[in-house]
């Protein structure tokens, strides 16, 4: 076991030997493969955090950031620390491999997994002049998100994603299979996909009963993380755990389904409709629910020379537990981000809008949530390896269950971190 302190020695945390394990592992393997069939990606990065607000949600608090915030909502700091490893192998010609490993180090307290697996799938791609059919088996993102475009799911604008996008990270991953066409045009590409899933049962359990945050952390598979101490839990579903497992087995034996259409021209404008059906049945298993999710999702970005402008919109539907004591909730977020890039240095800005809306409006549980966030930022590459990075971000909102279990509904918080990222690419 390794452990590590701030010189204040009033936090620690502790991350197992196994993290250094597999990077090693992922080092030794990438060593040892053709370079020009095996492409190794990673990074290791360190976090400071002052986040003034409730306890983070990953303590099992109310708090909108992924650490940090006080019971009092006094100003707390923390540090973090974390290892992304992947690799992209191609074992023969229109075959890919590819997987992706993290390893953490978090603040005592934080319930979750300090090590697992994120992504890992096979894809095969067939090229037909201007067509090309991309196949793709195991666990992976959808290709919704216009932040994060980089290796490993990372976004090159700012620190933390969109309220949307923490939610992608924490709770929407497909483990299943997926096919997809691009027709390239003379000026374009469109692109049609559709994927069949499973493993993602429990999709709306963090949205409803945590509600919206504003993060980095992915949600890794097998990996339970904390739900807030609602009185829900005590009334309406006792046997739920006071914790959920997005990415698992199946649990109700119903596949879900996701279809997209996509337009872009490259390194220019892009816009992307996605439809996603978890279908789940809403019972208990064990000590889940399954959820039964839907939504679409709109996308778009546009580059001028130095400039990036992204959106995206999101819209659903989730339903939980028997009709008796039933959730049935919708939910929206959005957001608009602007990028500059200035030489080495890179200036960004987003705004987050977010709500869900309960259908049933129970007297005794009222699963409202309103709110919306700022998050400013500057990256700057200090090297060809080393990014450097500071952002400030302020989320406000109002989770009207929270007041129902006797804690203040209106939980705001804001956060600064300064960040240094060290690439192997």
């Amino acid at each position: 076991m390794i452990a590590w302190a701030v010189p204040n020695g009033r936090k620690s945390w502790t991350v197992t030997s196994r993290a250094l394990a597999l990077a090693a592992v992922l080092v030794i393997v990438s060593a040892a493969a053709d370079a020009q069939t095996f492409d190794l990606q990673g990074f290791a990065t360190g976090r400071a955090m002052s986040v003034t607000g409730p306890t983070a949600w990953t303590r099992g608090g109310l708090g909108r950031f992924d650490a940090g915030g006080s019971p009092s909502e006094k100003s707390n700091s923390d540090a973090l620390a974390d290892l992304n490893v992947g690799f992209d192998w191609q074992p023969v010609q229109h075959i890919l491999v590819h997987a992706q490993g993290v390893a953490r180090a978090e603040p005592s307290g934080t319930r979750g997994r300090g090590i697992g697996l994120a992504t890992a799938f096979v894809e095969a791609n067939i090229d037909k002049g201007q067509n090309t059919f991309i196949f793709r088996g195991g666990q992976f993102f959808l290709g919704t998100s216009r932040e994060n475009v980089q290796d490993l799911w990372t976004s090159p604008y700012l620190i933390t994603y969109s309220a949307l996008n923490s939610w992608i990270a924490n709770e929407v991953r497909p483990i299943g299979l997926h096919g997809e066409w691009q027709l390239l045009t003379r000026n374009a590409v469109i692109t049609t996909g559709l994927t069949a899933f499973e493993g993602n049962d429990t999709m709306g359990a963090l949205l409803v009963w945590r509600g919206w945050t504003v993060g980095n952390r992915l949600s890794l598979l097998n990996e339970s993380v904390a739900l807030p101490p609602l009185e829900a839990f005590k009334t309406d579903f006792p046997l739920q755990h006071q914790r959920t497992t997005p990415f698992q087995r199946d649990l109700d034996g119903r596949p879900g389904f996701a279809a997209r259409l996509r337009y872009s021209v490259p390194e220019r404008f892009n816009v992307q409709f996605t439809r996603v059906d978890n279908r789940g049945d809403r019972k208990l298993h064990g000590t889940e629910y399954a959820w039964d999710t839907t939504f679409d999702h709109i996308g778009a970005e546009g580059h001028l020379r130095n400039t990036t402008a992204l959106a995206e919109w999101m819209s659903g539907h989730t339903q939980m537990g028997p009709a008796a004591t039933a959730i049935d909730v919708d939910f929206y977020a959005a957001y608009l981000l602007l990028s500059q890039k200035v030489g080495r240095h890179r200036f960004s800005a987003r705004y987050d809008s977010f709500n869900t809306k309960d259908r049933k409006q129970s007297l005794t549980d009222r699963y409202d949530e309103t709110g919306h966030g700022v998050t400013v930022g500057w990256l700057v590459a200090l090297t060809p390896h080393v990014r450097a990075g500071a952002e400030v971000s302020r989320v406000v909102g109002e989770h009207l269950d929270a007041e129902e279990s006797g804690l203040e509904p209106r939980f705001n918080g804001r956060s600064v971190i300064l960040e240094v990222r060290y690439s192997i690419k």
